[in-house]
């Protein structure tokens, strides 16, 4: 049974509450740097074209979902917008947590993204810590990834298929950065537990900074494979917010539509409940294997 000071603390990217936050929230991401003008406007557009993002609210919903299923209470905290990871720490221990599950939704381990959130946390709680560091190959993760394709594909069969993720700098690969070789190894464990059509990985959302990107980008490899009926996976991401619905459902069909091309994507697992079941049984592993066996299992049996 969930022993009373065990808890989770979600964290997720953060988005901006609503359009007057859009300056103060890039700004963070920028590291204290101010947008310009014009990229605060284009940023401002693009929130406008989705109706704002709904990536906090997502957040929130995954997280009263993982609590349900195990028993266990949960916090969520950001790494832009408030409430801050350090926010969610705060609260955990203020509710009489002494033992904390520090659970990234984010399936792939980069230093630049998931170590952000493990340095925040780590400054932040001073009791027993576990972070978990991703859950790219979680057998649980990997078939709640076939789950949405086999659902795509029962849609129609497309000629090419594409797992993508965010894009980021290059120049991790000379650091060492297994992001990358994460990535690769998801989309072929899902390969092996399903039938796919053809299929290659691309990123998607780089960012424009003055220095190269990983790569290939999604539009450019469609143009290149030649396809004409694409279906995308982002096996990157785990909810909807601006690079799904902006970058995929606004940009690409846009590119798309000029091409004579039909893209379509995989559903988001948003608190949809394979995925909610999937991070139970990421979060029963990590706690069974830090000697934590007692709070909670993969079922959510209390």
């Amino acid at each position: 049974m969930p022993d009373g000071r065990t808890g989770i603390l979600c964290m997720a990217y953060g988005s901006p509450a609503d359009e007057t936050g859009i300056e103060a929230y890039h700004t963070h991401i920028r590291g204290g740097r101010p947008p310009s003008p014009t990229a605060l406007e284009e940023l401002t557009d693009r929130y406008r074209a989705i109706g704002g993002s709904p990536l906090a609210s997502i957040t929130r919903a995954q997280a009263a979902a993982l609590s349900s299923l195990t028993g266990l209470p949960t916090f969520t905290g950001f790494k832009h917008a408030p409430p801050f990871v350090a926010d969610g720490a705060r609260e955990a221990a203020e509710r009489g947590i002494t033992r904390l599950v520090g659970l990234p939704l984010a399936p792939h381990y980069a230093r630049m993204s998931l170590g952000g959130y493990q340095r925040a946390l780590a400054e932040a709680w001073d009791s027993e810590l576990l972070f978990v560091p991703g859950f790219h190959d979680h057998l649980a993760f990997i078939d709640a990834v076939v789950s949405l394709l086999q659902g795509a594909l029962d849609q129609g069969s497309p000629e090419r298929l594409f797992f993508t993720a965010h894009s980021l700098p290059e120049r991790i690969i000379a650091e060492g950065d297994g992001y990358y070789e994460q990535l690769l190894e998801s989309c072929r464990l899902v390969a092996a537990r399903t039938d796919l059509p053809p299929w290659e990985f691309a990123f998607q959302s780089a960012s424009t900074t003055g220095e190269a990107w990983l790569g290939p980008d999604l539009l450019q490899a469609i143009q290149r494979a030649g396809a004409k009926r694409v279906l995308v996976c982002p096996i990157g991401f785990v909810a909807d917010h601006l690079e799904i619905l902006y970058d995929l459902d606004v940009e690409a069909q846009q590119f798309a539509l000029e091409r004579g091309i039909e893209i379509r994507r995989t559903a988001s697992f948003n608190d949809r409940p394979e995925f909610i079941q999937a991070l139970a049984a990421v979060t029963a592993d990590a706690m069974a294997e830090a000697g934590w066996t007692a709070a909670v299992s993969a079922r959510g049996d209390q």
